[in-house]
This record gives C-alpha cells, structure tokens and sequence, in this order.
C-alpha cells in the first residue's frame, strides 16, 4: 500500500463536515461578535448554527459509543441540555420574553415524550415485524417506567406548581419556592442518574421478548481513544460556537416568528426542535436496530435533563443576576401535559409496544405543535 493509499481514510475524515463545522462555526463567531449582522449573514449564521448542534450532537455520539450504555445516553442527553440552557439564556438576556425558558423547556418534554417516543416506537415496531409476534417491540418497563416518573415529577414540580401557588400573583415562583423547586428537582435528576449508572444499571439496557438483556453495543466496534478525545475537544468548540451564534440570530428568529403570524411562544417550539432534531435521528436509529431501550433512554433523559437541569441553571442565574422567569404553563398546557403523562404510562407499563401506541403519541406531538401555533 501506498503512502498516499493508506493517509487517504485519515484525510477523508479529516475533511468529514461534523469534523470542521465546529472550526467553521467557531470563526464565524469571532468574525461577526459585536456586530449586526445583515440578512444575508444571518442566513449564514443560522445554517452554522444548525451545523453546530448536528456536530455536537454527533461528537457527544461518538463519546458515547466509546463508554458505553446507559452512560452513553446519559451524555447525550446533558450535552443537548447544555445547548438548550446556553440558548434560552442568550435569547433572554438579549430582550427576550421572560416565558422564553418555560415555552423552550415544556416543548422539549412535549418532543421528547411524544414526537421522539411515537418515532421510536413506530419504528421499532415496523423493522422488527418478522421476529416480533402480533407487531410488538420490547423494552425494560422497570427502567422506562423510572426514567418517566422522574420527568413527570421535576416537570409537575417546575412548570405546573407556579400556575397554582398563591405566594405571588400570576404564574411565577416566590424567590425561595423558586430555589426550592431548583434543588429539589436536580436532586430527582441526581437520583435517577444514580439509579441508572449505578444501581439499577441493568434496568435501562436493551432486552429482548424474554425479558433477557442484550449487549448495547454489539452492532459496531465502539470507536477509540484517540477518536473519543478529539471528539471531546470538538464537542467543546461546537457548544461554545452554539450558544454565541444564537445570540447573534437571536433578533432574527424573533423577528421571523412575528412575520409569519406566529405567537411569541413558538419561538421556544422552533429552538426544541432544532436542537432535538439529532436526538430524534439518534431514536430512530437506535430503535431500527432493535434498540427501544436506548431509544426510551434517549427521550426520557433529554426531557427529565431539559427540567432537571435547565431549571436549576436558569434559577440560579435568576436569583443571582436578576432574569425574570415566569415558568407557570397555561390551562391549555397543563391539559395536554395531564394527556401525555395518562397515555405514556400506559405505553411503559408493559414493556411491550404496537404500532398504536406509537400512533398516538404521534397525534398528541402534532396536537401539540399545532396548539402552539394557533393556541
């Protein structure tokens, strides 16, 4: 083999989009901070911010086959968090609305719960039909059970207490009910992380119909070292170049909602799905490959982390930096909350799934996004 040959696969990777859309992303950062970007360059920013999170999310991917599941799912979901929390706080303190966090947090638990789940399931369903008697797919209900009560307690505890407490009028924490529901629903989240990485590992790997656990890592060689590091190091860069494009656009997005005669709050819907869009990829994928567990991991993880650790970071800041934060959902919210809670603990309880069950999730996320264009 020649030396040309063999440094072809290096130069190829090296020359991978997810590779230097994190770089690219990063320049375009430094060149146009401090300025007002024209149309023509927001248009370049938003592509590179889309860019941006698909690597990061990619990078936190690779980093997570290295060590493995349920670890895997777990940094997946925090790096998707840390998008999401550097999102809502640069459009905040750029002017935006003070139910920008609640908006952007509550459509990441409706996508994750609904959208990736329904997804998941409906492909689960559909690629294994040969092996899977009547058209179910299987999954551990001890660990999607967990991993849904703990979202169903920190997202009751943070977005639906503010509508009903009386300590301050309107849909608002008093400052220590706001500290309250910060640290105690970061200690749910610490809980669950226990329970899955420690405790009860096994309840959150994949299973077959015998309820036997399967190796969550035996379709592909787990990449190495080397390639996990760099991924790390890229994983870094995309974040940082994540949450300061979002501040350059910022006006933009807001401003492109209003154009189309959209309410503010879908401003929130539009950031869930973008930075989730990878997520959702990541689901299907698991899910065809007969992975539902990891497919649950993944949704019930990102929501559970999107409340668990976003609201605890935002609190903080509010308490500390003086950020208005109005986190109470409204009737029509708090309804399709109660609906979506009814309908997914009867999908986990059995462990085994059909195509309905994913068909209806499906009908509450487009009930959802439609709600929330035209509430």
């Amino acid at each position: 083999m020649t030396t040309s040959t063999a440094t072809r696969p290096i130069v190829r990777h090296l020359l991978d989009w997810r590779m230097l859309m994190p770089l690219v992303a990063a320049v375009l950062l430094a060149f146009n901070w401090g300025t007002k970007p024209s149309y023509l360059m927001d248009a370049v920013l938003a592509v590179a911010l889309v860019g941006a999170i698909l690597a990061a999310v990619h990078h936190a991917e690779v980093v997570a086959e290295r060590v493995g599941e349920p670890f895997g799912s777990l940094i997946l979901a925090v790096a998707v968090t840390v998008i999401e929390v550097g999102l809502i706080v640069m459009l905040m303190s750029g002017g935006g609305e003070a139910t920008l966090a609640r908006d952007t947090v509550f459509a990441a638990v409706m996508i994750t719960t609904n959208l990736i789940v329904g997804l998941a399931i409906v492909a689960a369903v559909g690629t294994h039909r040969a092996e899977s008697p009547g058209g179910s797919a299987w999954f551990n209900p001890e660990g999607a059970g967990g991993a849904l009560a703990t979202t169903l307690v920190v997202t009751v505890l943070c977005l639906v207490l503010p509508s009903v407490t009386t300590s301050s009028p309107g849909p608002v924490f008093t400052p220590s009910q706001l500290a309250f529901a910060g640290i105690f629903s970061l200690v749910a989240y610490i809980l669950f992380v226990v329970t899955q990485t420690v405790k009860n590992r096994d309840f959150f790997l994949p299973v077959d119909r015998n309820g036997d656990v399967l190796d969550a890592n035996d379709h592909h060689t787990p990449p190495t070292s080397r390639a996990a590091w760099v991924s790390v190091g890229l994983l870094m860069v995309a974040l940082v170049s994540v949450v300061g494009l979002a501040k350059l656009i910022s006006p933009a997005l807001e401003k492109g909602v209003a154009a189309v005669g959209l309410p503010a709050p879908f401003v929130g819907v539009v950031i869930s799905l973008v930075v989730l869009a990878p997520e959702t990829l990541a689901a299907v994928k698991n899910a065809r490959s007969g992975r539902l567990q990891i497919s649950l991991n993944l949704a019930y993880g990102s929501a559970m982390a999107s409340v668990g650790l976003t609201i605890p970071v935002l609190a903080a800041i509010s308490l500390f930096a003086s950020l208005e934060l109005e986190l109470g959902l409204s009737p029509l919210h708090m309804a399709l909350l109660a609906l979506t809670a009814v309908v997914s603990v009867l999908t986990v309880m059995r462990g085994r799934v059909v195509r309905l069950h994913g068909g209806l999730h499906l009908v509450i996320a487009a009930a959802f996004v439609f709600l929330s264009a035209m509430p």
